[in-house]
């Protein structure tokens, strides 16, 4: 029942833009609205226009309660501290890590859709990770991937449809990568399946074995805990094992090049 309550959530508010909880939230906040419309109306002369905001006062003062925003900051810090020669990304989000990063130094991103916009700091490049350039062989020492290995081959983006796809991402991104550079690479975690043509949920023990068959070892390992917050793991064998028992986390690993 519970997972049948998800998906009706997430397709009627996050892909058809209805909005349960800001809908109620709204109606909730009518009433409220009135009554400080016409206490304002007694004391203001002016031209005074309906443009109602009704919801925001049930709302926190920002956004920290989602894994988005946890990632990208931990990331962004973590590549701040390192100061690699060059870093690229791979499909991350432009208005969350990538404006975090270009904040404090250039990036190079690289996406299969395109981006109109010019950004300070960011130098953008069209490509498919599923079949990129040969000319991208062991061409940076940094290299980040956040909420994006989960969807390739899914189709979502544009990309070709292939079963594998995340397997052939991953290799691809590994080429990328020269002998001793980091790659930070964020991805759900939990009982292993296709939730089409969402994403992709990763067992992260399986998703470190084949890391490791591409040269990446794994280094460092965290998630995303329930309190909204970042747990840095301090074993990683067992804290996999346990997540990957989980209906749902997200992951966040940290690998050197071999």
């Amino acid at each position: 029942m519970k997972k049948a309550y998800k998906t009706i959530y997430w397709v009627l508010c996050v892909q058809l833009g209805f909005d349960i909880r800001r809908f109620s939230r709204s109606l909730r906040g009518f009433p409220r609205y009135i009554a400080c419309w016409f206490k304002f109306q007694k004391e203001y002369k002016g031209q005074l226009d309906f443009l109602p905001c009704l919801y925001d006062w049930y709302e926190e003062g920002g956004a920290t309660k989602n894994e988005y925003f946890w990632q990208d900051l931990y990331v962004a810090r973590k590549i701040y501290i390192a100061n690699p020669e060059k870093h690229v990304d791979i499909g991350s989000r432009i208005d969350g890590f990538v404006a975090h990063v270009a904040s404090f130094r250039k990036i190079e991103i690289f996406d299969i859709r395109p981006i109109a916009s010019r950004i300070p700091g960011v130098i953008f490049r069209q490509a498919d990770l599923m079949n990129p350039p040969a000319s991208l062989a062991a061409y940076c020492d940094s290299l980040s991937c956040l909420h994006a290995l989960e969807h390739f081959g899914l189709g979502r983006y544009g990309d070709p449809i292939d079963p594998h796809g995340y397997a052939v991402g991953l290799s691809n991104m590994a080429r990328i990568l020269r002998p001793g550079g980091l790659f930070y690479l964020s991805v759900p975690i939990g009982k292993e399946r296709v939730e089409f043509n969402a994403h992709r949920v990763f067992d992260p023990v399986s998703l470190v074995r084949l890391a490791a068959t591409n040269g990446l070892m794994l280094m460092e390992f965290a998630w995303i805990g329930p309190s909204w917050n970042i747990v840095q793991s301090t074993n990683p064998e067992r804290d996999m094992d346990e997540l990957g028992k989980l209906h749902y986390s997200l992951g966040v690993f940290i690998f050197v090049k071999q």
